[in-house]
């Protein structure tokens, strides 16, 4: 049997997430009659202190709409270079929206108010966009998991009232940083207008997203969510597994967390590695030596049945995750100590 850690996004329902599952009593959601999808968005807005919740096929979906009811066509996004809304959604914020993005060198995929400060278009000046959104992802994707530190948050969130700004937070690894940082949900809901959360990574649900935000934000959610072709019906047996997932899986994260470190250390301790990226949460990039090639080094782990990604130029990724077991890490460590190139 393989030990995945190319992604946590590879998970399948836990046998009581799908009992879970089986027992949902559902009805059509377009026509707002689905009651475990209106269970999981009342409780998922409740969890975070916001007014209202929608339920979405992707973290992707999500993300596209917040930026569509936050932004007109013509203006501008800051969010950093690395960060998933721009790199990874298809060019969906210039498709969807008809923006520009503002992109910020922070680091490891997390800036600072005084850049965001910065980078804010004069109102007055016609020839260049109007700033209308900021937007942060925690944890970072393409920084290795890593987290914000809510200060400089709260220190962006005043940057953006003091320049009527709208606020949203690509939460797709939120839980994780949530528990690396023993912080809490209502933290964040009264920091961010709109915040996504991704349910089919470290949570463990097969597919969906939540946006939540205000009664205004999210009535306009619906419309957009129609638009880009996001309704669904009986969605309750998918909105089931989000909320066993909401119930059982948050705290375990610890335990992705704690495998990920293992897996760090011993990377740490390899020949072939030149550089393992600091470790906060459940993904590892690090960097191989000028010995070896990036599929090199993944070969050699698959021949041992343990799968990982490339990220090109020498650097390389795993993620830990609910079907990451104790004794699957152990592997794991045995192995890339015994490695042999």
């Amino acid at each position: 049997m393989d030990i995945n850690l190319i992604s946590d996004t590879v998970t399948v329902p836990t046998p009581e997430m799908l009992n879970a599952m089986m027992q949902a009593k559902v009805g059509d959601d377009v026509f707002n009659a689905d009651p475990t999808a209106l269970a999981l968005q009342d409780k998922i807005a409740k969890m975070f202190g916001k007014e209202a919740a929608l339920y979405f096929p992707s973290g992707t979906m999500a993300n596209q709409t917040a930026i569509k009811i936050h932004t007109q066509p013509s203006e501008q996004m800051i969010c950093d270079k690395w960060a998933h809304v721009y790199n990874f959604e298809g060019g969906g914020a210039a498709f969807n929206s008809g923006i520009s993005c503002c992109l910020l060198d922070g680091d490891r995929g997390m800036f600072t108010a005084e850049q965001v400060r910065d980078a804010i278009n004069s109102p007055d000046n016609i020839h260049i966009p109007t700033t209308s959104l900021v937007a942060v992802e925690n944890t970072t994707n393409k920084g290795g998991g890593a987290c914000w530190d809510i200060e400089e948050i709260k220190k962006i969130k005043q940057v953006c009232v003091e320049n009527n700004l709208a606020f949203h937070l690509d939460g797709a690894r939120l839980f994780n940083a949530l528990v690396a940082k023993n912080e809490t949900p209502k933290q964040y809901g009264d920091l961010f207008d709109t915040i996504s959360i991704c349910l089919s990574k470290g949570l463990g649900a097969p597919i969906g997203s939540l946006l939540l935000g205000t009664k205004a934000h999210i009535k306009k959610a619906y419309r957009i969510r129609k638009l880009f072709g996001g309704a669904m019906r009986q969605v309750g047996y998918l909105a089931a597994a989000g909320i066993y997932a909401l119930d059982n899986h948050v705290e375990r994260l610890a335990e992705d967390h704690k495998h990920a470190k293992q897996i760090g250390e011993a990377l740490g301790k390899s020949p072939y590695i030149s550089n393992v990226e600091p470790i906060e949460t459940n993904i590892i990039i690090f960097n191989v030596t000028d010995v070896i090639s990036d599929d090199d080094f993944v070969n050699a782990l698959k021949k041992q049945q343990i799968l990982i990604s490339s990220m090109g130029g020498g650097k390389l990724r795993m993620v830990t995750h609910l079907a990451v077991t104790n004794a699957m890490t152990e592997e794991v460590v045995t192995v890339l100590k015994n490695l042999n190139i």
